[in-house]
């Protein structure tokens, strides 16, 4: 068990650390799809938290420790393309962004910049200094969300600092900890304050801004891109709403209040597709979202004739998501509830009911994963839970210790590699 003291020192800190599907950028005016294989941003190549995982017959006792680096403090989740594993994280006033080679955990390249400032005091003592956002890789380049609010692009291969935004006006209370997401050549993120901040779209390749939508300021939680009513749009919690806005020029699609106390949206929304009703046309699709004190509750996008609006399908009030986003395996919800001193739950994705409650104290949070048939939750305190999807009950495989400090950040699963980042090292774990 991990003193409380260094769970108290990083408690809360990461709230988004906690969807888009193929990366994609536009070349000369037509779009290319690249696939990337590996774990290339928040949340994986999907952003629905689902690894390519080759889970073995039998689980060992124990994982392998190929390597253990020090890279700097910070709960952004580490990623993996490749040979390549890449971090973000803080040296003293500097943020900065690494390459890693994934055999070995040497140093390929590391670039930084200053990122000096002053954090709200009472956020600082719990929440840390970050960073807290997980980068993107997309198209040969490396896009961060610093803990000032400023945007980076990097050369992937090189390291290279190609573009950075300036400073925001204002910041978040929390600052910062939402992941940029990159569409079509566009990078999107939600950038500066409670009362002047912007969800703004980046080209790519020059940072320039392309749209930005100012209804109203940051959340905690990162946004996804889908298809819902014949529309391209990104779906992201803010400070006072859920809001879905067209991907191509940011126009407001939708939106539905969302204000929950200690003014934290910390939640990924999750898009379900259970089986389509006859006659539905396949728009089915279930929204799932929640947060602090929030129930879990899942509804539709509706677009008649061009007139947008949503309707509730389910709402669970057994559970809630608050800094942990949880993983759909076939119809069932699989997550972590921060209630009664932390609990797993399953919820069934198409009705809302409860299936099962883990029982209580399981700790302060826990970051979930799929892979296949299995998921995976990485409690604060360093234990990697391996467990089956069953929606009769909690079938844990296996538990594994994996850290000597606390883990706010997301587990990385690819190949037969566990990626696991601490409070200021990453530690690259294999089954063999």
């Amino acid at each position: 068990m991990l003193r409380s003291l260094a769970l108290a020192a990083a408690a809360i800190v990461a709230l988004s650390v906690i969807e888009g599907p193929v990366l994609s950028e536009s070349l000369g005016g037509q779009t290319t799809q690249t696939r990337v294989e590996g774990w290339p941003q928040w949340r994986g190549a999907n952003r629905d938290g689902a690894a390519s995982f080759a889970a073995p017959a039998q689980w060992p006792d124990k994982l392998t420790l190929k390597w253990k680096v020090d890279v700097g403090i910070g709960y952004a989740a580490p990623i993996t393309v490749g040979d390549r594993v890449y971090a973000f994280s803080r040296q003293s006033e500097d943020e900065v962004m690494r390459a890693l080679d994934a055999a070995t955990g040497k140093t390929i390249w590391e670039t930084k910049y200053n990122a000096t400032y002053k954090p709200n005091p009472a956020a600082t003592r719990t929440h840390g200094t970050g960073p807290k956002s997980t980068p993107t890789l997309a198209d040969g380049r490396l896009y961060t969300l610093g803990m000032s609010g400023l945007v980076t692009a990097f050369d992937a291969a090189t390291g290279k600092q190609l573009w950075q935004t300036p400073l925001p006006k204002t910041e978040t209370l929390y600052h910062t900890a939402m992941s940029p997401i990159v569409d079509r050549g566009l990078v999107i993120v939600h950038v500066g304050g409670h009362n002047d901040g912007a969800l703004t779209a980046f080209d790519a390749r020059t940072g320039a801004a392309k749209w930005a939508w100012t209804g109203d300021g940051p959340a905690y939680g990162s946004p996804i891109i889908v298809e819902l009513g014949g529309t391209r749009q990104v779906i992201t919690m803010t400070q006072e709403n859920l809001v879905g806005v067209a991907a191509a020029d940011g126009a407001l699609l939708w939106k539905r209040p969302y204000s929950v106390r200690a003014t934290r949206n910390a939640v990924t929304p999750i898009v379900h597709n259970p089986p389509s009703p006859a006659g539905s046309g396949g728009a089915s699709q279930i929204v799932i979202v929640s947060g602090l004190g929030m129930p879990v509750s899942g509804f539709r996008v509706i677009n008649r004739a061009g007139q947008w609006s949503t309707e509730d399908v389910w709402v669970n009030n057994d559970t809630t998501m608050d800094m942990s986003t949880g993983v759909v395996i076939g119809n069932s919800l699989y997550g972590f509830s921060p209630r009664n001193s932390g609990q797993y739950f399953a919820i069934d994705a198409n009705t809302g009911q409860t299936q099962w409650l883990s029982e209580p104290r399981q700790g302060e949070n826990a970051a979930v994963v799929r892979a296949g048939d299995l998921w995976f939750a990485l409690n604060t305190e360093a234990e990697l839970k391996v467990a089956r999807a069953n929606p009769k009950q909690f079938e844990i495989l296996k538990t594994y210790d994996l850290a000597d400090s606390a883990t706010w950040a997301q587990p990385v699963l690819s190949g037969q590699r566990v990626i696991i980042k601490d409070l200021s090292t990453i530690s690259l774990w294999t089954l063999n």
